[in-house]
């Protein structure tokens, strides 16, 4: 299945993709997808509706695909080739940084600037959607505990991230810097998650250009991996890392995000985000 949520910020209505794709109102049978939702007996639960007995609604703004999340996990230099573009060495083991979730925002929602910012950069990721509790799992286990895949643009402002000392959090929590969507795909639509295609266009231009088949460590690893440190709950979601082309380290000098540019980006099989970037603005962040 393919989960979305539609509508205004904050009025936001649960949906899916039927196979024809248009959308389906799935407020019918769901007050909104949650957590609860993505739990094996909430999706057997939507997988018994019959998307033709739904009504179809018109497509328009798309939020993030579920509401509930309470853990926004981040994986960085995932991925060898990024690791060298970044001039860092290859982990030895996964290095977690967080996110917080109030900067995920839905797919093609503004990406605003934080006031004074000069080196932000885009980072199209994988983004894992936990749909069972994860405690202590071991790796053979631990995509059972995955109710599904989204795209993730990991928005950053490497001054901030790299510069300012501390944690790499404050680069990477800014408002809107966590676009996710546009739909949530369950985990039985995808054959091989370390087999997919992902890339970002920045006005038109490919920057990025991977397959999950690089990552370091794979999606199975970093659930298990992640489970030994905290809890991973229904509804949290992991993002697994970018491939190589950055702005940060495109040649022969850096690129950043500057008010105007356009962000497209996507992953085989789950959809396609843009976004426009826009100057400091706090009215394009709550309104």
């Amino acid at each position: 299945m393919k989960l979305l949520r539609h509508g205004p910020k904050g009025q936001e209505r649960p949906a899916l993709i039927d196979a024809q794709g248009r959308w389906r109102d799935l407020s019918p049978v769901l007050d909104d997808i949650t957590p609860a939702t993505l739990s094996p007996a909430g999706l057997a639960a939507l997988a018994r509706v019959d998307p033709a007995r739904l009504p179809v609604v018109e497509p328009g703004r798309i939020g993030l695909p579920w509401r509930g999340m309470r853990k926004f996990v981040a994986i960085g230099l995932n991925y060898a080739d990024h690791a060298a573009e970044a001039g860092m060495p290859v982990p030895r083991e996964p290095i977690v940084f967080m996110k917080t979730p109030d900067c995920a925002i839905g797919c093609n929602d503004p990406v605003v600037l934080p006031q004074g910012s000069v080196k932000s950069d885009w980072e199209v990721e994988l983004g894992v959607v936990i749909g069972q509790r994860a405690r202590y799992v071991a790796e053979a286990d631990a995509l059972a505990h995955v109710a599904g895949y989204c795209v993730v643009n990991d928005v950053s402002e490497r001054e901030y991230q790299l510069e300012r000392g501390g944690q790499w959090d404050k680069g990477k929590c800014c408002d809107t810097f966590g676009p996710v969507g546009p739909w949530l795909v369950t985990a039985d639509e995808i054959a091989d998650v370390q087999g997919l295609d992902l890339w970002l266009d920045l006005n038109g231009r490919r920057c990025q250009s991977g397959n999950t088949r690089t990552m370091i460590f794979g999606v199975a690893a970093l659930v298990a991996y992640l489970s030994r440190f905290m809890t991973l709950e229904p509804g949290d979601l992991v993002t697994t890392g970018t491939p190589p082309g950055v702005g940060m380290g495109a040649k022969p000098a850096p690129v950043f995000l500057k008010p105007g540019d356009v962000m497209t980006l996507g992953i085989e099989g789950l959809g396609q985000q843009r976004q426009v970037v826009h100057a400091w603005d706090p009215a394009l962040i709550d309104g």
